[in-house]
């Protein structure tokens, strides 16, 4: 899905907190600056010399989008800070056209990913362009990189994936038992009220969701999914089962398939689902956008930037491949299977 960093601040952030991709990024674009305070910084008129745009053009933009901008590393210095950075320029062997302001009583300075958060701004460059593609393709490359060369089960790669999974294979078995000894329809009723939890939930059906993540007819849908999708959905396999069951029992006999959609509606929207069900939307939308490059569209609303935490839950040193979690759950899977 083609993305335009210029409109997208979601995009743009997804970028500025993947550690993984900030530090390829560095690498390609070997920017040169000032070393402050831990950072490499550049001032307005090297950010301006860089980008073949005016000085005027670097304050409109952060006139516009300073709250970003200083959100993601521009700062203002003055003071013992301005001090500080002048003593640091005087010790390096720097062009003094890049720092004609150097002088005045405040200085407005970029780190590295404020600078590339103005360039994912900045319209009228060129080259700003062309660092956002390559901005894009490096992102890319990052997380197939360290997925192992494929996104659709990024989700497994998550050390809580896999109790989640198991546990929803059991709580599935009571909901598929519940439907097919309480319910009074053919085998549809299945993927009906499958579908009922899944749209309920992400407001998809199975057939929308393969299609928007790709799936081939080979793929199950549940083995895509985050563990906190896999909680919710055991939450109301298990749950509903319940309610079928006590249904038939006061009933005396199986259910019509207009009283189990009563029932549903009656149990979908009892108020202590919504907090969860913000979530998961959340966590779903989110992520998927981010790492799987799928656009639930239904669920645009709930799309937020991800944080440094969840890029490293799913691609740095913790997360695993699921072949390596089986074995590091064998004795936690023998035990919920003896339970």
């Amino acid at each position: 899905m083609a993305k335009d960093l210029t409109n997208s601040v979601v995009d743009r952030q997804n970028i500025l907190n993947n550690p993984y991709a900030l530090q390829e990024i560095e690498k390609a674009t070997r920017l040169k600056g000032i070393p402050f305070e831990g950072k490499t910084v550049v001032v307005k008129e090297q950010v301006a010399s860089f980008f073949e745009v005016t000085g005027r053009t670097i304050d409109n933009y952060i006139e516009k989008f300073g709250d970003e901008l200083r959100q993601n590393g521009y700062a203002v210095l003055r003071g013992n800070r301005l001090k500080n950075f002048k003593k640091a320029v005087s010790e390096q062997d720097v062009n003094e056209i890049g720092f004609v302001n150097i002088k005045t009583p405040q200085l407005g300075v970029f780190d590295f990913r404020a600078f590339l958060d103005l360039a994912m701004l900045i319209t009228e460059s060129e080259r700003a362009r062309l660092l956002r593609q390559m901005m894009l393709d490096i992102v890319i490359d990052t997380i197939n990189q360290r997925t192992g060369g494929g996104t659709k089960y990024i989700n497994q790669r998550d050390e809580d994936f896999l109790v989640s999974a198991f546990q929803e294979e059991n709580y599935r078995k009571e909901f598929t038992d519940a439907l097919k000894n309480f319910v009074d329809m053919g085998n549809f009723k299945y993927p009906i009220y499958t579908d009922k939890i899944y749209v309920s939930i992400f407001r998809e059906k199975a057939k929308e969701y393969r299609k928007i993540l790709r799936l081939h007819d080979k793929d199950r849908v549940r083995d895509t999914f985050y563990s906190e999708i896999l909680d919710l959905v055991s939450a109301y396999e298990y749950g509903f089962a319940k309610v079928l069951e006590d249904a038939f029992t006061r009933k005396g006999k199986k259910l019509t398939s207009w009283e189990v959609d009563k029932l549903f509606l009656a149990f979908e929207t009892q108020a202590h689902w919504k907090p969860l069900i913000e979530k998961a939307r959340s966590k779903m939308a989110s992520r998927d956008l981010a790492f799987r490059d799928a656009l639930h569209a239904q669920l645009k609303g709930y799309i937020v930037p991800l944080d440094a935490a969840e890029f490293e839950r799913f691609l740095g040193e913790k997360s695993k491949e699921l072949q390596e979690r089986l074995e590091d759950a064998k004795d936690v899977m023998k035990r919920l299977k003896d339970r």
